[in-house]
């Protein structure tokens, strides 16, 4: 084992040594091994931070959640738009005899949603989301406020003209979230009352726009709104240990019989499950993925291939000193060994100058895009394994025919 570690340590002693002498090649080694490190780690760091961006997003609208709704959110050629749009829209009145039908719900809501102008004194804003809710809105999609409270059962039940605001319509109308409860907006003319302001969410990919939004009592907004218009859908959460296709197979039950069809009709609404989404995601994301490690693995094996051709090089360089140490006794296979540590040391360290910009550009991308860019430990040990193996692979040839040399022969060679 001491022997063993002597010949490791000294191997890496005289492979720096060469890296040392030889710069100008060993940069231009790592430059191939760098940028193909780059271009692989950072397009699956870069996927996998978009589909955790996503999937957090799809977590967001609720955990065994159903969205029940005239419109299949898996679109497709199988689905098209025409067929959805003649079905009947949501009603009010179907979001109560669900809960009072099902045994395995926790709870739902029913939310409408439209378009219209807010504004405060000289302060005006244009297209912010209208949201219609009821007051179990905030048990199925949690709501964190940053001042202020969420709407009382008391204004629920009157339609009261009360509101809570989104963050950066807070922002826009009145400078922070902070001034913004207690005064008064107008929104399509009207005028509402401020509760609450909801915490800034940040940039999202397919969650509700809640900090460019106004929620309001839903007896308030429907008042407002043609409901029709307003594409309603009910949101039904299951209760706890309950599966998301138990609860579909029973509200599909439960819809149909609302509905009074046939057993040879085919639903008129859709049952758009969170789990079955983020699956759907997961699955088209594998094939990104792979995708984009072809597209870096063929910029690392033109890196790999620039190693082997420096390796060549090194191994003609060294053909008397190999020859000497043969015949002092070396063996075969502390000559393949030490080569192969070198070419591995060069795709180590040029693959750390590419982590190194892997990391320059995940912080550019989060700071200049408010993208969080996600470098995971697994994908950093990873690409060690990776600079490793490519390292031994553009190494073995060299190494072998270094391993292979007659020691006489090594000697006289120069």
């Amino acid at each position: 084992m001491g022997a063993q570690l002597a010949i490791l340590l000294n191997s890496l002693r005289l492979t720096l040594q060469e890296l040392k002498v030889n710069k100008l090649r060993t940069a231009l080694s790592l430059t191939g091994v760098a940028f193909g490190i780059f271009c692989i780690i950072g397009v699956l760091t870069t996927v996998n931070s978009l589909e955790r961006n996503i999937q957090n997003e799809v977590k967001s609208l609720g955990s065994n959640t159903i969205y029940i709704d005239k419109w299949e959110y898996s679109g497709g050629p199988d689905n098209p738009w025409w067929k959805y749009r003649a079905r009947p829209d949501m009603k009010y009145e179907e979001a109560g005899l669900i809960k009072q039908l099902s045994s395995l719900l926790d709870d739902n809501a029913y939310l409408m949603q439209g378009r219209g102008n807010v504004s405060f004194q000289n302060n005006s804003l244009s297209n912010i989301t209208i949201y219609g809710i009821m007051e179990s809105q905030i048990k199925i999609q949690p709501i964190f406020f940053s001042d202020g409270r969420y709407l009382s059962q008391i204004e629920f039940n009157n339609g009261s003209n009360s509101a809570i605001i989104g963050s950066t319509v807070a922002e826009e109308l009145f400078g922070s979230p902070e001034r913004a409860v207690g005064k008064q907006i107008e929104v399509n003319g009207r005028r509402i009352n401020i509760t609450g302001t909801i915490k800034k969410e940040g940039k999202n990919f397919i969650s509700w726009d809640y900090d460019n939004c106004v929620m309001l009592p839903y007896n308030y907004c429907k008042t407002m709104f043609r409901e029709e218009n307003s594409r309603p859908i009910i949101i039904a959460k299951g209760k706890e240990g309950v599966s998301s296709q138990a609860l579909i197979n029973e509200l599909r039950g439960v819809m149909r019989r609302l509905r009074r069809l046939s057993p040879t009709q085919e639903d008129n609404f859709s049952l758009n499950s969170v789990e079955a989404f983020s699956k759907a995601i997961s699955d088209s994301f594998v094939t990104i993925n792979i995708v984009g490690a072809v597209i870096g693995g063929i910029s690392l094996i033109v890196g790999m291939f620039g190693i082997a051709n420096i390796m060549f090089v090194t191994v003609k360089e060294r053909t008397p000193v190999i020859g000497l140490k043969k015949a002092i006794g070396a063996k075969r296979s502390s000559i393949l060994f030490e080569f192969l540590l070198e070419a591995a040391l060069l795709c180590v360290i040029g693959g750390a100058f590419g982590l190194l910009f892997v990391w320059l550009m995940s912080f550019a991308l989060t700071n200049a895009f408010n993208f969080p860019i996600f470098i995971s430990v697994p994908m950093l040990i990873g690409s060690i394994v990776i600079c490793i193996a490519v390292g031994i692979i553009a190494g073995i040839i060299p190494a072998r025919r270094a391993a292979k040399m007659d020691a006489v022969a090594a000697i006289r060679s120069k």
